[in-house]
């Protein structure tokens, strides 16, 4: 048995290579944390869509108003909704996995790749009457594929893109090729339909507002998309990805084509995802764990607090430094709130992004004398790291100081297996209750035992919660 999946000449197009590697990818040559790691990503993704069922109520009125407005009679899985055509239930499904913000995230890719995929091969494993070992095959061959295509654009892309938005679709279309099992060639097709069908504003960083929910179900929608029109047969560029005016020149100020393939099948990118502690933004995780350090090991109180000033890398002053914080997104992307929120409560979970919270007359006094400084001495360390250095000054005259380089989660500062499954528990059983929860993990968990049909099966118990 071997771990690599042979590629064609490295004179062939980066499309091809990609679509060599999706078509060949067999669970059987797959290591054995790739597929661990595959299963503990879905039951991530799955478990923050039915968290959104009591932890985000509108945005579920919102799936729920989509999915009455666009659906299609289908037997595929909207999650706590209905049933619906495959395109539909993608789309809807990618919104609720991130409406709490609190899915899986590639750090040097920068994109939330389980909220675009699983809801994408979910829907097509469904639909095609799927094994679990075949979605497996999808799921990773998805994640390779967008994970790569970000880390090749990424981080001048950041500029002006939703990473999730853009490369995302790239994996949604690997996945859902390789349900379909399309050919090599087709496979190029479709990720070069998804290349040109690439858009995400990331205008929402400065307002919360839902067009981040929307960008990875948009993302699973266009992926399926892509893959439909290659199995129907359409033309396509020979590679849209490093084309003179193609994906990579047209969203990159610095690309990188060499990512899209190097070590492609022997080094796997799905490794590399980390499970949020924390529901909220990734670039805020660091600082929220120096917070936290600070106020577990010092006795003070938020009426004692002067100020607060958070070193970091660059990229969050530029985007996540907002304090026009009126909503509970807004707060989730707000490296300044969730310092703040950090340093009044002593705690950051789900609690503290709803809005009774957030407009908390402490919070938002701290939050006014909180301030993002960009420092060029820890910018040199993103994105392998995520450096902050948070400073606490008080009214006694202390300065408190505490400095995180890898957020809780990160593959290099990974969740523990009950720190995991307690995430899991705490999005799941509120609204499933334990036994059934329990059911939903061990259906995951064993899922390459297990047509995709038993998952659903649990999924749509509930409708009537």
């Amino acid at each position: 048995m071997t771990n690599s999946i042979a590629l064609p000449e490295e004179s062939s197009s980066p499309s091809l290579q990609l679509g060599q590697f999706v078509s060949e990818l067999r669970y059987e040559q797959l290591p054995a944390e790739v597929i661990a790691k595959a299963k503990e990503l879905l039951a991530d993704a799955l478990g923050c869509a039915v968290g959104a069922m009591f932890l985000e109520p509108r945005k579920v009125q919102v799936a729920r108003r989509l999915w009455q407005a666009i659906s299609q009679a289908g037997d595929c899985t909207v999650v706590g909704i209905g049933s619906a055509d495959s395109h539909s239930a993608a789309l809807i499904n990618g919104f609720l996995i991130n409406a709490t913000d609190n899915d899986d995230t590639h750090k040097r890719a920068l994109l939330y790749a389980g909220s675009c995929l699983v809801p994408a091969s979910l829907a097509m494993a469904q639909r095609a009457k799927r094994s679990g070992t075949q979605m497996i095959e999808a799921l990773v061959a998805g994640y390779e594929v967008c994970t790569r295509v970000g880390m090749a654009v990424m981080p001048s892309h950041y500029r002006f893109w939703h990473s999730t938005a853009t490369n995302g679709q790239f994996g949604a279309a690997a996945a859902v090729a390789r349900l379909l099992e399309l050919e090599p060639d087709q496979i190029r097709t479709a990720l070069n339909y998804a290349a040109t069908q690439a858009s995400g504003l990331n205008v929402f960083f400065e307002t919360g507002d839902d067009s981040k929910s929307i960008h990875p179900g948009k993302a699973a929608l266009n992926g399926m998309l892509a893959a439909f029109f290659a199995q129907a047969g359409a033309s396509s560029p020979k590679d849209s990805l490093v084309h003179p005016k193609g994906y990579l020149a047209a969203y990159s100020l610095d690309p990188k084509p060499a990512e899209l393939v190097t070590e492609l099948g022997t080094r796997w990118e799905i490794l590399q995802n980390g499970i949020k502690l924390y529901p909220s933004i990734l670039a805020s995780h660091s600082p929220i764990g120096a917070t936290l350090n600070i106020v577990r090991s010092h006795n003070f109180t938020a009426d004692e607090v002067i100020n607060i000033e958070i070193d970091t890398y660059p990229t969050v002053k530029s985007h996540f430094s907002s304090k026009l914080v009126q909503s509970e997104m807004a707060a989730r992307l707000s490296v300044p709130y969730c310092v703040a929120i950090a340093a009044v409560d002593k705690a950051v979970s789900q609690e503290q992004f709803q809005l009774a919270r957030i407009r908390n007359p402490d919070v938002q006094r701290v939050l006014a004398v909180t301030e993002v400084h960009s420092s060029e001495s820890l910018a040199g360390l993103y994105p392998e790291k995520f450096p902050a250095r948070v400073r606490i000054r008080l009214r006694d005259g202390r300065s408190l100081e505490s400095y995180h380089e890898y957020p809780k989660g990160d593959p290099s500062n990974p969740l523990s297996r009950s720190e995991f499954r307690d995430k899991f528990n705490k999005n799941t059983v509120p609204v499933m209750g334990e036994m059934k929860a329990e059911t939903l993990w061990r259906v995951i968990m064993s899922i390459e035992d297990r047509p995709v049909a038993d998952l659903t099966a649990i999924l749509d118990q509930l409708r009537d919660v």
